[in-house]
C-alpha cells in the first residue's frame, strides 16, 4: 500500500514536471517566432567621419641635427608653493546637514 502512494505521487510530481517544461518550451518558441518575425530595424553604428586629409607638401619638413626641443612655458620643479603648505585643503563636497547624520551606534 505504501508502495503504491509513493509511485502515485511519484508519477503526480513527474506529470507537473512535464508539463512545467512543455510550457516553458513552448513560452520560448513562440517568442522565438515573435522575434523573428517583427519588423524590427536594428541600430546601426554610424560610418566613421571623413575628414580632409592635411594639406601635404611636397618637400619634407627641414631636420636640425643637435637642435634643442623648444619647451614653451618652461618646465616647473614640481615643489608646491609657499603660499599653500601651511593651508588646509578644501574638501571637494560640503559638510553633511546634521539631519542627514545617524544617531550614534549603542553597544551593548
Amino acid at each position: 500500500m505504501a508502495s503504491d502512494h509513493s509511485r502515485r505521487s511519484l508519477v503526480k510530481k513527474l506529470t507537473i514536471a512535464a508539463l512545467l517544461v512543455a510550457t516553458g518550451l513552448a513560452l520560448s518558441g513562440l517568442s522565438l517566432v515573435r522575434i523573428l518575425n517583427a519588423n524590427t530595424h536594428l541600430a546601426q553604428a554610424t560610418q566613421p567621419l571623413q575628414g580632409s586629409p592635411p594639406a601635404r607638401s611636397d618637400k619634407p619638413a627641414e631636420s636640425m641635427p643637435g637642435g634643442e626641443r623648444p619647451t614653451t612655458p618652461a618646465p616647473e620643479p614640481a615643489q608646491p608653493d609657499s603660499q599653500t603648505s601651511g593651508q588646509a585643503v578644501k574638501p571637494a563636497l560640503p559638510a553633511t546637514p546634521a539631519e542627514k547624520i545617524a544617531p550614534p551606534i549603542q553597544h551593548k
